[in-house]
Order: C-alpha cells, then sequence, then structure tokens
C-alpha cells in the first residue's frame, strides 16, 4: 500500500513539471534583475517568440589539425577566427559545402543554479541545409555560447553576421543542481595545446 502511495506522489509530481520551461515575462524579469543573458537585440528584448530567445551569430571558426579527447586529457583541433560580427559594418559569411565550422554568439549568458539552457537551429537554418550542433548551458556557466555549424547541402550559404541562428529554452532545474565547473568557462571556444580535464 505505501509504494501505491508513493508512486501516486510521484506521478502528481512529474504532472507539476509541465511548467518547466520559462515564459517570457519571467525571462524577462531574469535578464533585467540576473542579466541571465546579456546583448539581447531589440526585438529579443521587445517581442521575442514562443517562450525563449533567439541568439545571433556573432563569429564563424574554421577548425584545422588534429585533436585528441582521452579520459583525462583533451586537446581540440586549432582554430582560426575568419568572421565576427561588428555593429558598425554589416558583413556576411559563406558557409561552404561540406565543411565544419565553430560558431560564437553575441549573447552571454550567466546561467544560475536552477536553470538549465537547451538549443535548437532555428528553422530556416536547417531549411537552408544546414546543421547546428548544441550542447546545453549548464547551471552557472557564464559566456558566450559556441556551437558546430555544418553545410550539408549543395551549394553556398551567406549568413550575415548578427543573424538569428539558434533558439535558446530555459529549464527550472526542480532538487539540486551542481554547478559547471569545465574549461568552457567565459566563452572559450578551443583547448590551447593539451589539457586536463577538470
Amino acid at each position: 500500500m505505501t509504494s501505491k502511495l508513493n508512486l501516486k506522489k510521484r506521478w502528481k509530481s512529474c504532472l507539476n513539471y509541465k511548467k518547466m520551461i520559462l515564459g517570457i515575462s519571467e525571462l524577462h524579469r531574469l535578464v533585467q534583475e540576473k542579466k541571465l543573458v546579456e546583448g539581447l537585440c531589440e526585438r529579443e528584448l521587445n517581442s521575442p517568440e514562443g517562450a525563449g530567445f533567439d541568439l545571433r551569430l556573432g563569429e564563424v571558426f574554421e577548425l584545422s589539425g588534429p585533436g585528441f579527447l582521452g579520459i583525462e586529457e583533451r586537446n581540440t583541433p586549432e582554430i582560426k577566427s575568419v568572421a565576427k560580427y561588428d555593429q558598425n559594418s554589416r558583413t556576411s559569411y559563406i558557409f561552404s559545402p561540406g565543411k565544419y565550422y565553430l560558431i560564437k554568439t553575441i549573447e552571454k549568458v550567466n546561467t544560475p543554479q536552477d536553470i538549465l539552457i537547451l538549443f535548437r537551429s532555428r528553422t530556416t537554418i536547417f531549411r537552408s541545409g544546414l546543421m547546428i550542433s548544441t550542447g546545453n548551458a549548464s547551471p552557472g556557466y557564464c559566456g558566450e555560447l559556441t556551437f558546430g555549424m555544418a553545410n550539408l547541402g549543395q551549394g553556398n550559404i551567406e549568413i550575415e553576421m548578427g543573424a538569428r541562428v539558434v533558439h535558446a529554452m530555459f529549464y527550472q532545474i526542480y532538487g539540486q543542481a551542481n554547478l559547471y565547473r569545465g574549461q568552457w568557462q567565459g566563452g572559450r571556444v578551443a583547448t590551447e595545446g593539451k589539457e586536463t580535464q577538470i
């Protein structure tokens, strides 16, 4: 009987998780009070779509050379910045077919202990033959965000620097979460030689 009561309690608790994704009014409050996201464009500050924020293309990196991912050490391929957003001029970058890049956002996040951020590419990205690889922003992560981008299509795709490319969704965490302590804190994009993983 006790196990049935516990099961009912757990089921009711699961039903409460429907409200896990934070809505715009709560996100705007957290932006104002906690600097949850810094550098949002006017559109996202005044009239965003859905229940999250679109993030913009801030920098593009090409990769070269080998990499190593071990149990305790890692060394990512070398990177070279090939395009960077400048608010004073409109520039674009052409993503070539069959090529993989790293991209960095203009916006910075300051993720508190009770929020996790997940990301999805905007639909125009995949409709254009591009694929964005994303991770998450763990509680305690602060800085710009880095994603992978590959052109899986047959032709060049030109993207204006500052264009919206990724949608961020903010999830409330129930229970204790441990803060991020990894080496990508602050918006680092690659290792500087072989590093011991934290």
